[in-house]
């Protein structure tokens, strides 16, 4: 159903405001009239309107008087203002008071309606992403977890289940799913929230360095061992620890691990005692741990003893829905960090982003959005502002969709392969520099290179 928009003309012509009455109801809009300011802004303290026509050059009470009350009274419809006596500096000076345009009379009817219909879409632009914001400050943001997917609402009640006990957590999920954020939100929620968090990537420290970055060293354990140094589990002793890309840990590390969890006590590398520690554990892992232990990759032990209490995150493409939000959400925060002003998205590349599979998910989108924002002249981001990555994507997507194969995880593993070997041709075969791209471990791409058989 449409709703009527309201107009109040203000001006000093009666032939004018009955004019532009008649034309205006005849664009479906209802107008109202005042013959000066102080009319006006009486009319508008008893009605909303819509949008504010008014002249500049009237009796009583002048256009320019009339816009400094009305923003003083925190008027906030779009007041658009009208002269025959118009220059460029006064339209300037009347933008620059607030005003959201300047007419020129005499103008045309379709001069009229096409300001009209502009200052329409920005008002209806900026009631989406007043919504969205409040969306996003709401419900549907749990300590900076941005979802209303339903399987990520059950995760969050799960979180808040067992954010106060010190059991094992393990989160599983793709890369740039958010596991840290899951895992700081086990934290922010529990009674261990005024202690600290420590995150540690266990695929991107040398495994030589490794040990004594968890569990420290005492002086003159090693060559460059100067003085004695606490391990990070110490620094969150009281808190929490998150062990990141668990599945990259050496196996001869993992038994030190699997000792601590049992004893809850860590040995710095050289010392001759051990120290009690209070430390929660939460690791994760893009990872199919199961399949490591089959191949003797990873402990069993533990594994069991990491697995007390598991969380599966779903990927973004099981997160339609979340796209929209995510995207106003990124947007937001990427114009708060440029210092400029917020773009919005325009309806074939919103399009084009729920289309695509996201192997990257939500680390993938927020990069995308950051690189549109760049990329885009104007205040809106098109298709052209997106990566032609993204864009080929989707047309392999809909290219699959039309195959006889309906297997999910056979297209997933074919987009993977193919990134791989983009990222292996751009790189000129460098596997660190790849690995950098694709947002993956060093040891991750080696394991990914054998199963594919990608020399």
């Amino acid at each position: 159903m449409t709703v009527t928009k309201h107009i109040l003309v203000i001006d000093d012509e009666e032939n004018l405001r009955h004019m532009l009455s008649l034309m205006l109801a005849r664009q479906g809009y209802q107008a109202q009239t005042a013959s000066d300011g102080a009319e006006g802004l009486r009319l508008m303290r008893e009605q909303v309107y819509d949008f504010i026509l008014c002249d500049i050059r009237m009796p009583e009470m002048d256009g320019k008087t009339f816009l400094a009350k009305a923003l003083e009274d925190h008027i906030n419809s779009p007041i658009i203002m009208m002269s025959a006596y118009g220059t460029v500096d006064t339209a300037v000076e009347c933008m620059k008071m607030g005003a959201y345009d300047f007419i020129s009379k005499p103008f045309k009817k379709d001069e009229i309606v096409m300001v009209l219909k502009k200052a329409e879409e920005r008002e209806r632009l900026k009631s989406e992403n007043s919504r969205l914001r409040e969306v996003v400050a709401g419900n549907s943001d749990f300590c900076g977890i941005i979802s209303r997917n339903a399987a990520m609402m059950e995760i969050f009640a799960q979180v808040r289940k067992i954010s106060d006990l010190k059991t094992t957590v393990l989160i599983l999920g793709e890369s740039g799913t958010g596991k840290e954020l899951v895992a700081g939100a086990i934290h922010r929620n529990g009674n261990r929230a005024k202690k600290p968090f420590v995150a540690v990537n266990c695929g991107a420290i040398p495994e030589n360095l490794l040990e004594s970055v968890l569990f420290g060293h005492v002086r003159g354990a090693f060559t460059d061992a100067a003085g004695d140094q606490a391990g990070l589990f110490e620094e969150a002793d009281g808190g929490t620890i998150f062990l990141d890309e668990i599945g990259e840990m050496p196996l001869a590390l993992q038994v030190k691990l699997l000792r601590v969890l049992q004893e809850e006590e860590i040995r710095r590398v050289g010392a001759g005692s051990s120290r009690k520690i209070n430390v929660r554990v939460v690791s994760a892992t893009s990872r199919d741990l199961e399949a490591d232990v089959r191949d003797g990759r990873f402990r069993e032990d533990l594994y069991f003893r990491l697995n007390v209490f598991s969380i599966q995150l779903p990927p973004l493409r099981e997160r339609i829905e979340d796209i929209p939000l995510l995207a106003e959400f990124f947007l937001l925060k990427n114009a708060a960090a440029m210092e400029r002003s917020p773009v919005r998205i325009a309806p074939e590349a919103m399009r084009c982003l729920m289309s695509y599979g996201w192997p990257g998910n939500v680390r993938e989108l927020e990069n995308v959005i950051e690189r549109g924002m760049i990329m885009c002249d104007g205040d809106v981001i098109d298709g052209e502002c997106l990566p032609a990555s993204l864009r080929d994507g989707v047309g392999e997507k809909q290219r699959s969709c039309q195959d006889e194969n309906l297997s999910i995880k056979k297209a997933e593993d074919a987009i993977e392969r193919d990134l791989i070997r983009k990222a292996l041709d751009k790189t000129g075969g460098n596997r660190t520099q790849a690995a950098k791209i694709l947002e993956i471990s060093h040891r991750s791409l080696l394991y990914k290179l054998k199963e594919y058989g990608i020399e």
